[in-house]
């Protein structure tokens, strides 16, 4: 793993894999800026993060959907630090399990707004503060559902398709030093993953086992991965995606998957 500290942007970073992600990287003295919607959950996650390191943590209450709330937050960042050394795009949404033409349109719009363009405000405001020390990784969390598809779920298999292009087009306009990938997690045992799957995301990995892994992978991405779709290695995960989806009520036991 990487031994220099690194000054770490996190989006949705009050919750699920965004939060486990911050707090493995403060315990390997990383410096975090997070931005979530709910209060109580960064002042919680604040403490946590003093507790893993002294470093001086800078969480914000702001919403990805908002231009101007990630505007200022970049220019609060640039003031106090200048720079950084890694955007992790992690804020996303699904809809309701509900079949496409089901989907009320502020649903839509709220995974669209969310998962797309609160990704493109992060970009579009903190690439800047990379681009005069010619160096930074980005981090676009992508999902098996940006490169396959599944049902219940059109928005944020849009959503994550829309994540992939854009990831690989920046990839083509960076300086040399610079690297931007997007980041299929795996399924992990999340709320998102228990709305969608129910019972049955319980056989999957917690966000804390899976940081652990996704944050020695993060740290040693280099610009030959520019462009490229990682996955985060799991031996379980996605080998029995279609049980998951045909069996949601979780009346019958993942079947078992032998890898050798």
């Amino acid at each position: 793993m990487a031994a220099t500290k690194k000054t770490v942007l996190i989006t949705g970073v009050s919750r699920g894999i965004g939060r486990a992600l911050a707090l493995e990287l403060a315990k390997h003295g990383h410096l975090i800026i997070g931005c979530g919607r709910h209060k109580t959950n960064l002042d919680s996650l604040q403490l946590q993060l003093s507790n893993a390191s002294p470093q001086n943590h800078l969480l914000f209450i702001a919403d990805v959907k908002s231009d101007d709330s990630i505007r200022q937050m970049a220019h609060t960042v640039r003031d106090k630090l200048g720079s950084l050394d890694i955007i992790v795009n992690n804020a996303g949404v699904n809809t309701a399990n509900l079949k496409f033409w089901e989907v009320p349109d502020e649903m839509f719009d709220n995974v669209i707004d969310t998962n797309i363009k609160g990704a493109a405000n992060v970009l579009r405001h903190f690439i800047p503060l990379m681009l005069p020390r010619n160096q930074g990784i980005i981090v676009n969390i992508s999902s098996l559902y940006g490169r396959t598809v599944g049902p219940l779920a059109s928005a944020y298999c849009a959503s994550k398709w829309a994540i992939e292009g854009l990831s690989k087009s920046i990839a083509k306009e960076l300086p040399d030093g610079m690297t931007i990938v997007a980041l299929d997690p795996g399924i992990i045992n999340t709320d998102m993953a228990v709305a969608y799957f129910g019972d049955l995301a319980s056989q999957y990995q917690s966000p804390q086992e899976w940081a652990v892994k996704a944050v020695s992978m993060i740290l040693n991405i280099t610009t030959a991965d520019n462009g490229a779709t990682l996955i985060v290695p799991d031996p379980s995960d996605l080998l029995d995606i279609s049980f998951l989806l045909q069996n949601r009520e979780g009346e019958k036991k993942r079947p078992k998957v032998i890898i050798e």
